[in-house]
């Protein structure tokens, strides 16, 4: 598993060294993992089910639908070899083309959340600030090129910081001390020190994290600028509670992804990093169901009347 000169062929393998520290732990954070993982699954394939079956889809519910699959797809690439981390005790090995498989969909994957959460709050822009011309404007048309959008924007990205990465030299140890193939954690194996292997992560960042964030803070600028308009308190009330779901779920993904690959490497933790991965990857999934179940009342309409049929 170790080599001394310098290569990343395709024959290579990483050993994922997942929570081996943790031996006293690992039949309850199995346990414990599995329970989520199962919950998560199911809470967003309820709302996707409950969302298709919904013949009337306003906007919102279309970009919750799409949420929901990037969640499902999210999870799956990462929580069965977390699981199976648990399970090995001396760590689970990864092929370099596996490693670089789950980096390039896990980043694809949250780079296309980013980019759905700017569309997500660009549908409220316009419900708040153009309600006249919501109908027109946020069209299915429209939706569906953004929804294509989200996807092809972080599949790209994601596939150059990948392929950005997996060029670099390994010389080091090829023990990953994480659950997955993230990528501060490989990046961590690579044998160039200067700051240049850290410039793919953090182009990606700007594009995945700094752009979007900024997009979706112009939008709410403009959205807080119109409500001040509003002379009514009560229809100030129910205008920003339609905001209350987008907003909890923009900051839980822009906080955990901020703390983990924007903050210099010298404060690179591997312990810490897969605590914070751990509720990262398992936690905010299972959050985002029921935020919008409890916050948002379409989908809670749409939830009872799916019970209803049932």
């Amino acid at each position: 598993m170790e080599r001394d000169n310098k290569s990343t062929d395709a024959t290579m393998e990483f050993l994922l060294l997942g929570f081996s520290e943790l031996l006293c732990l690992r039949v309850l954070l199995f346990l414990i993992f599995l329970i989520v993982h199962l919950v998560t699954l199911a809470g967003n394939a309820m709302i996707f089910m409950a969302v298709v079956m919904e013949p009337s889809r306003p906007p919102m519910l279309f970009f919750l639908c799409q949420l929901s699959v990037i969640e499902l797809c999210y999870t799956l690439v990462i929580v069965p070899k977390a699981l199976l981390s648990l399970i090995v005790v001396d760590g689970s090995t990864i092929s370099f083309i596996g490693c670089a498989a789950q980096m390039h969909l896990f980043v694809a994957l949250g780079g296309a959340e980013c980019f759905l959460l700017v569309a997500m709050s660009y549908d409220r822009y316009v419900a708040i600030c153009q309600p006249l011309h919501y109908v027109a404007v946020m069209s299915e048309g429209l939706c569906f090129r953004l929804a294509v959008a989200c996807c092809l924007g972080g599949f790209a990205v994601a596939l150059g910081l990948t392929v950005a990465v997996f060029r670099l030299p390994f010389c080091q140890s090829h023990r990953i001390n994480h659950f997955f193939c993230d990528v501060p954690a490989v990046l961590h194996l690579a044998c160039i020190q200067s700051y240049t292997r850290e410039l793919p992560l953090l182009a990606a960042c700007v594009l995945l994290l700094l752009l979007p964030f900024l997009l979706i803070l112009t939008s709410y600028i403009c959205i807080a600028a119109a409500l001040l308009h509003v002379t009514s308190s009560m229809g100030r009330g129910k205008a920003f509670s339609t905001c209350i779901s987008h907003l909890a779920i923009t900051l839980l993904h822009y906080g955990c992804a901020t703390f983990m690959y924007i903050r210099p490497k010298s404060s690179y933790s591997p312990a810490r990093d897969k605590m914070v991965s751990l509720v990262y990857t398992n936690v905010t999934p299972l959050l985002y169901p029921l935020i919008y179940s409890l916050r948002n009342k379409k989908i809670r309409g749409v939830l009872r009347k799916m019970l209803r049929r049932k």
